[in-house]
């Protein structure tokens, strides 16, 4: 890939690169790093959307260059929620993009070449809107690791909801992957689904609005993240499914998922909360905004 000729193909076009970010104090120096060395050319901007972190992820993204916004900074007058969801739309507020690039902050040495891959049928075709990025997804374990053992929320959850009631989305390959790139048009029109529901609400918004043709995939080859404990992917997992039901219209019940776990005296009941409230498209927003100025 010749990056002067996607510099070329930009077009007057600005590219914001934005890493939403939560208590990755071990690992957004390093998502940082990758996107760095094509800033002041490809890119025009590199911002980190911190979602509330109590540990040094802010610090250390500032230390490793990167513009840094708390979720308060990046619109004051509006209260800020809880989850991914929220950061993800607020940075449409404060980054100035026409295209816009995504990168999960707890990638563990992520490849350079996520920015420009993703961002190259963007600049080559004017009739797309979303570019997901796929990859394989090691997974680490006391046995060893599985070459392509990651992603169970996609796996298990995701993709066959897809298949059984979008069958159109079925080729997706990651459907809730945190790297992909859109464009600010698209991105400004939709409403934002809470927490971990947005990456599947804006899969399904853009095929939507768009059809399946405004929609690319590319091949990042390998990534590598945090893995979380299974109890934590299964109240991930109910937002999925509560975005994935309300984007298609099926009534979905809006019970949080109730997990019964062994303790010291016995089960424990562990509740957590599911939200169908989205935030609205930002063009709106913004609208609404000058008008009351």
């Amino acid at each position: 890939m010749d990056v002067r000729e996607l510099i070329d193909r930009k077009l007057g076009r600005r590219i914001s690169v934005v890493v939403p970010a939560l208590d990755d104090e071990d690992t957004v120096a390093g998502v940082i790093a990758a996107a760095r060395p094509w800033l002041g050319g490809l890119v025009d901007e590199l911002l980190v959307l911190d979602a509330g972190s109590a540990d040094r992820t802010i610090a250390r993204a500032r230390a490793a260059g990167a513009t840094v916004y708390t979720r308060e900074e990046a619109l004051p007058a509006v209260v800020p929620r809880p989850g991914k969801g929220e950061v993800l739309w607020r940075s449409l507020a404060v980054c100035t993009g026409d295209l816009i690039v995504f990168l999960d902050a707890d990638l563990v040495e992520p490849n350079p070449s996520f920015v420009p891959a993703l961002l190259a049928p963007l600049l080559d075709d004017p009739g797309l809107a979303l570019v997901k990025g796929y990859y394989r997804r090691p997974l680490a374990s006391a046995a060893g690791v599985d070459a392509d053992g990651g992603g169970r929320v996609t796996q298990l959850v995701a993709r066959p909801l897809l298949t059984a009631l979008a069958p159109a989305l079925a080729e997706i390959v990651q459907p809730l992957g945190g790297e992909y790139a859109a464009t600010r048009t698209f991105l400004g029109d939709i409403s934002y689904a809470s927490g971990y529901g947005a990456e599947i609400g804006i899969l399904i918004d853009c095929w939507q609005r768009h059809g399946l043709s405004a929609i690319a995939q590319v091949d990042l080859g390998t990534r590598v993240h945090r893995s979380r404990p299974t109890h934590e992917l299964a109240v991930m997992s109910r937002q999925v499914v509560a975005t994935l039901l309300d984007r298609l219209g099926i009534r979905d019940s809006g019970m949080g998922l109730v997990q019964f776990q062994p303790g010291e005296t016995g089960w424990e009941r562990t509740p957590s909360e599911v939200s169908l409230t989205d935030r609205p498209p930002m063009t709106q927003l913004i609208a609404a905004q000058r008008e009351s100025a």
